[in-house]
């Protein structure tokens, strides 16, 4: 099974300057990156299209972005079937594989039942660094409502042709994700980023209306090849009925590219 998409950088004028095409060559890339989570959205496509709404409520996809994707290109998400499920894949058009998932009709098991608890974001966001994203820092809690009209040009944004967002009023995972990034921009200072993995359960539908919550505790801080990565514990809620369990992983403080 094969799905093709343009690929599109909703991030241009984002704070995240890595999506910035001047920016993102002095890290070393060719220009600036389509966000990590709009690449995860290209990835559910296959999965949706196989178990439908059941997988938005009772499935999982673990993600790994190891090449960036650049606005314009012509990108084939593959999916080929396995015992357990699906094994995805994001491939450029000179044949690199940029992402890769694995999807599964069956929940990832959760960290723990509860989940990070509720935390205040702060009246002054701190840089981010090895001491404000230490382990069991708890970020702050983010509360919205989700309004399908205002999420629809979201679907055209990552190209999602499945009808039953739009048909049945439902919130897409790659729109949930993003508010894993938005807890750690809500809470430090960031300079560019990099979206680099993510582990999801989806545990629950978010349709039209209804509340979500957005609760986060950083997970670990770590250094690797000189880039800073942190990873958070993210759990998003609706009036307490879960909607989502994540492990995100993100270099929150990259290295430069060498002159």
């Amino acid at each position: 099974m094969t799905y093709t998409v343009e690929a599109f950088n909703t991030a241009t004028d984002s704070t995240n300057k890595i999506h910035d095409d001047d920016v993102a060559r002095t890290y070393g890339f060719h220009g600036g990156l389509v966000p990590g989570v709009d690449v995860y959205a290209y990835l559910t496509h296959e999965p949706v299209a196989r178990w439908g709404r059941s997988w938005l409520g009772h499935g999982s996809i673990t993600a790994r972005f190891a090449k960036p994707v650049y606005d314009g290109q012509l990108v084939t998400v593959t999916a080929s079937e396995t015992a357990d499920g699906l094994d995805l894949a994001v491939v450029d058009p000179d044949g690199v594989t940029c992402a890769t998932a694995t999807a599964t009709g069956e929940p990832l098991p959760p960290r723990s039942a509860s989940g990070p608890p509720t935390g205040a974001e702060p009246d002054h966001r701190p840089p981010a660094s090895p001491e404000t994203l230490a382990p069991g820092t708890v970020l702050g809690t983010i509360d919205e409502v989700f309004d399908a009209a205002a999420a629809a040009p979201y679907l055209a944004d990552v190209r999602e042709a499945l009808p039953l967002y739009a048909a049945e009023g439902l919130a897409h995972p790659g729109w949930l994700l993003r508010f894993a990034n938005a807890v750690l921009v809500r809470n430090v200072v960031l300079g560019p980023w990099i979206h680099v993995s993510s582990d999801v359960a989806l545990l629950g539908v978010l349709g039209d209306g209804e509340p979500l919550q957005v609760r986060s505790i950083v997970l670990d801080e770590f250094e690797r090849k000189g880039h800073r990565f942190v990873t958070l514990d993210v759990a998003i809620d609706s009036a307490g009925r879960p909607i989502q369990r994540i492990t995100h992983t993100a270099i929150h403080t990259p290295r430069r590219a060498d002159p």
